[in-house]
């Protein structure tokens, strides 16, 4: 993977894979972890993905532990931090994880203090791309459908949270921002008060893209296009159900992979990932692979990996068997008639796992 792409306007230039790491130190212990950024770091890939409040799914126990694993890691291995771009996340308003931070909101101090942990765990000086997990303000996300103003909460203004990312970039502890989960309104906001106050351009926004999640190209594929700003895809297999695993049995099933995230944890159940239009779509997609002579894996992933919308796929492992897969299957090409079976899949089930 000798490719890179530029992220946004910043001179961040990562590998067109990004290694998510929200696996370790839940699923992954810290060798086993440790492992698979070696031999990520081996094959190529310069660019990893992280957030202050991983593993996934979130406990008290386990918050800042895939950071913590990363950190460890760097100090093992004295070269490897020049040769990666480190991209984590500050969390945004709770969400039921009262452990993050004590206030319900996320202020300018929240986003500082949040950097600071970052780094300490992190064992490095500068974090290259920090982006806001979740927006301060309401919006419909992780499953919600409609925008309901009634819901909003939000106590600190858009141009407030850019100046305390902006004294970050000041200080030296922030290389470039980014968003996450965000909406066209966000995107546009973001960039039009940092163009009118000279504050730091957002470079990228992390949303989910994939076969069963294509909301992206709903809006946000055009403000982002004319704007800028590159999309980081996460959750480009659907949390497992574009790998096939569960084709012959769906995750409340006793024969379903009980290593698996959603059979496993019933707080993902609970999630968009769960939910049985989802697995309905996926098996379409799945069979349309095999039917085509790949794997479901092969296909979803060259999905994104080839579509121009995105710039870096955020890949999410938990074996040094399925960092080979995803990465292999780099290089695959999907035909015009294999696209537009997808497309008609999409016209008849949309976007199950929004």
């Amino acid at each position: 993977m000798n490719n890179t792409v530029r992220l946004g306007q910043s001179d961040l230039h990562v590998t067109p894979i990004c290694l998510g790491t929200m696996t370790f130190g839940e699923q992954v212990n810290e060798a086993d972890s440790h492992a698979i950024l070696d031999r990520s770091l081996a094959r190529g890939v310069n660019f990893i993905d992280t957030a202050e409040m991983y593993s996934v799914p979130a406990r008290a126990e386990t918050f800042g532990a895939t950071e913590t694993i990363i950190g460890n890691w760097f100090a093992k291995n004295p070269g490897a931090r020049s040769k990666l771009v480190v991209a984590t996340k500050v969390a945004g308003p709770s969400r039921g994880m009262p452990w993050v931070r004590e206030g319900k909101g996320m202020t300018a101090a929240d986003i500082v203090a949040s950097c600071e942990g970052s780094l300490r765990r992190l064992q490095t000086d500068v974090i290259d791309l920090y982006q806001i997990h979740w927006p301060e303000r309401h919006v419909p996300a992780f499953g919600n459908l409609y925008y309901d103003p009634a819901k909003e909460t939000s106590q600190t203004p858009i141009r407030e949270q850019l100046d305390a990312l902006a004294g970050l970039v000041k200080a030296g502890k922030v290389r470039y921002i980014g968003l996450s989960n965000e909406t066209p309104y966000g995107v546009h906001e973001f960039v039009r008060l940092a163009e009118q106050h000279g504050l730091p351009r957002v470079a990228t926004v992390q949303n989910p893209y994939c076969l069963v999640n294509r909301t992206w190209e709903n809006g946000l594929d055009e403000t982002c296009h004319r704007l800028g700003v590159s999309l980081l895809a996460y959750s480009p297999l659907g949390f497992g159900l574009l790998t096939g695993k569960y084709d012959q049995h769906a995750p409340t099933d006793p024969g379903a992979p009980q290593e698996a995230r959603i059979a496993r944890y019933e707080s993902v159940r609970k999630q968009r990932w769960g939910r049985p239009e989802a697995l309905a779509a996926a098996r379409r997609y799945n069979q349309l692979a095999r039917d085509n002579g790949m794997t479901p894996t092969q296909m979803a992933l060259a999905f994104c990996y080839t579509k121009w919308q995105v710039a870096s796929t955020i890949i999410g492992v938990t074996s040094m068997a399925q960092l080979n897969e995803d990465l292999n299957a780099w290089g695959t090409t999907l035909s015009p008639e294999v696209l537009q079976a997808i497309d008609a899949i999409r016209w008849e089930l949309r976007d199950p796992a929004l």
